[in-house]
C-alpha cells in the first residue's frame, strides 16, 4: 500500500511542476490560481512522502518520488510545453524509469 502512496505523491509532484509551469506563462489572476494549485499539489505530495516513508526506506522512497516527478515532468513538458523529444532525452528517461523500476525490487 505504501507503494502506492508513494506513487501518488510522485504524481502529485508531477502537478505541482506543472502548475509552476504554468503560472510562469500566465498573468493575473490565471498566474495566481495556478500558484495556489501550486502549492496544493506540493502540499499533497509532501505529505503523501511523508506517509510512504513511514514504513519505506527514506532513500529509496525519494529517489522514487523524484523519480517519478522527473520522469512525470519531462513527459508534460513534451506533451504540453513543447519541449523537446529527441533520442538521447528519451534514452535516459527510459533509463530512469528502469533504475525506479530497479528500486522497487530490491526494496524489502
Amino acid at each position: 500500500m505504501n507503494w502506492i502512496i508513494l506513487i501518488i505523491a510522485g504524481l502529485f509532484e508531477v502537478g505541482f511542476t506543472t502548475c509552476l509551469g504554468k503560472a510562469k506563462e500566465t498573468s493575473g489572476t490565471a498566474s495566481v490560481l495556478w500558484l495556489i494549485g501550486f502549492f496544493v499539489t506540493m502540499t499533497i505530495s509532501m505529505y503523501l512522502l511523508y506517509r510512504a516513508t513511514l514504513t519505506l526506506p527514506m532513500g529509496t522512497a525519494y529517489a522514487v518520488w523524484t523519480g517519478i516527478g522527473a520522469v512525470g515532468t519531462v513527459i508534460i513538458g513534451i506533451i504540453f510545453f513543447k519541449e523537446p523529444a529527441d533520442f538521447w532525452r528519451l534514452f535516459f528517461i527510459a533509463t530512469l524509469i528502469s533504475s525506479i523500476v530497479g528500486l522497487k525490487f530490491v526494496s524489502h
